[in-house]
């Protein structure tokens, strides 16, 4: 339950504040120009707070939390008086109306940039691409990928962690190939490589996108030092304590973590001797690990303890953190890279080459809220760069009910010379509304079948 709220007041932290920057777009613009803004509201509804400022804007805050406007003065939509028609958005020059409108958007795009350069300048620890494994008759390895290699970048997109690896990746789904750079383990050289993807099948809810191509990202090692006990485990219940080192499984000796694990996984509810070296002392313990059901019906041995990784090496490390200045160049290249996957795919939405069922709707994205919001400011600051650079693309699509659509009438009204007709555009905005409605209905029974 407290993980629901939790979800659901980053959540709700997150929309307000990415409505609130989209609608000051807009705001400040439309100021700018000199149209009258009557009503800036965040929510939808019955007004829980509200103000009218110096300026006579009357600003509200609304009790449904899913959207927001900004209310201006308009003739379309109800009379205006002679003396202030001067003030009305209808009646500014076209590219002072294209302007008010863009600004939303672009202000998402800002906020980004924004978001990131305090990532950037706090400073953000991260490991290199570095490959650990690749799989034998795998994509990669028959792109001659090996391990050890460092990626730099993909498809022109720099790769300095694997947070942009994952995204540069995802972002293929749907192509013939993948082209990147990478740094040869053994010459130090930077190589090509050409990924063939015409078979590749990646399902982004259930697979991650790095296995499906057959690459394991390098870590340490795990020790054979448990350091980690489940309370009223198996584990303690037979005795181990932490800082043991697991020597013998049955007798037989045991080098790698992984042993262990087998050994235990394939022993549910059969008792086995682990023997430890604790301190100067070996110790022989009897354990039953308890018997847990996979999703796919699989019976497996669980004891609840877990082991150490040996330490990261120094040169696998790196904190992304700049001065103020490169900051803001970081950040910019990282939007970007944002703005161009996050056009790309969805394109391929449109087009057909992603499946509707990857797209995501309120739940998912209350999800990610809570988890990046639990991991840290820097995490949640992330989060919110993202989804504020899907929002501003979202906005860009020409559905006549979103600020793209509005930017389509206006390109028409540059080309013709005269506005497009009211009714041309009410039925516009019939059309967006219904395929804005369908789109929001498959992303929440995708939500729905991911619970």
């Amino acid at each position: 339950m407290m993980g629901l709220l939790w979800n659901l007041g980053a959540f709700l932290l997150a929309l307000g504040i990415l409505i609130a920057v989209h609608e000051f777009g807009h705001f400040w613009v439309a100021r700018r120009c000199g149209v009258f803004v009557e009503k800036f509201s965040i929510g939808f509804g019955k007004s829980l707070w509200r103000k009218v400022g110096k300026d006579g804007t009357e600003y509200t805050i609304a009790m449904i939390p899913l959207g927001g406007y900004v209310k201006m003065l308009d003739e379309r939509v109800e009379a205006v008086p002679a003396e202030r028609r001067h003030m009305a958005f209808n009646n500014k020059k076209l590219w002072q109306r294209s302007a008010i409108v863009a600004a939303g958007p672009i202000a998402n795009f800002l906020f980004a940039i924004f978001a990131y350069w305090i990532v950037f300048l706090v400073g953000l620890p991260a490991v290199k691409p570095v490959i650990g494994e690749v799989a034998p008759q795998s994509i990669a390895a028959e792109a001659g990928i090996v391990p050890g290699m460092e990626l730099k970048s993909i498809s022109g997109l720099k790769t300095a962690d694997w947070e942009s690896v994952n995204m540069a990746m995802i972002s293929h789904i749907g192509d013939e190939s993948m082209s990147l750079t990478a740094r040869d383990p053994q010459s130090g050289m930077i190589v090509d490589r050409t990924l063939d993807l015409a078979h590749w099948s990646f399902d982004p809810e259930s697979e991650r996108v790095l296995t499906t191509l057959g690459i394991t990202p390098f870590y340490p090692k795990f020790t054979l030092i448990i350091s980690q006990l489940v309370e009223d485990g198996a584990a303690i219940r037979a005795g181990l304590r932490l800082n043991d080192k697991i020597v013998a499984v049955d007798d037989q000796p045991v080098t790698t973590w992984q042993q262990v694990v087998d050994s235990v996984r394939s022993h549910p509810e059969q008792a086995l001797t682990i023997t430890v070296k604790r301190g100067e002392e070996t110790v022989s313990l009897p354990l039953t690990p308890a018997a847990k059901t996979l999703d796919n019906g699989e019976v497996i041995g669980y004891a609840g303890f877990a082991s150490a990784r040996d330490p990261w090496p120094e040169a696998n490390l790196i904190h992304l953190q700049y001065g103020p200045i490169e900051a803001i160049g970081k950040a910019a290249e990282r939007t970007w890279q944002l703005v161009t996957i996050t056009f790309d795919m969805v394109t391929k939405l449109v087009t057909g080459d992603v499946a509707m069922k990857n797209l995501s709707g309120p739940i998912s994205i209350a999800k990610g809220a809570g988890m990046t919001a639990d991991i840290g400011i820097l995490s949640f600051l992330g989060f919110l760069a993202l989804i504020s650079v899907n929002l501003g693309i979202v906005n860009l699509l020409p559905l006549p009910v979103l600020d793209g659509g509005h930017l389509m009438f206006f390109a028409i009204e540059a080309v013709t010379r005269r506005p497009v007709s009211e009714r041309v555009q009410e039925i516009g905005f019939r059309v967006g509304s219904a395929i804005l409605v369908a789109l929001m209905a498959v992303a929440l029974f995708n939500d729905f079948t991911r619970l």
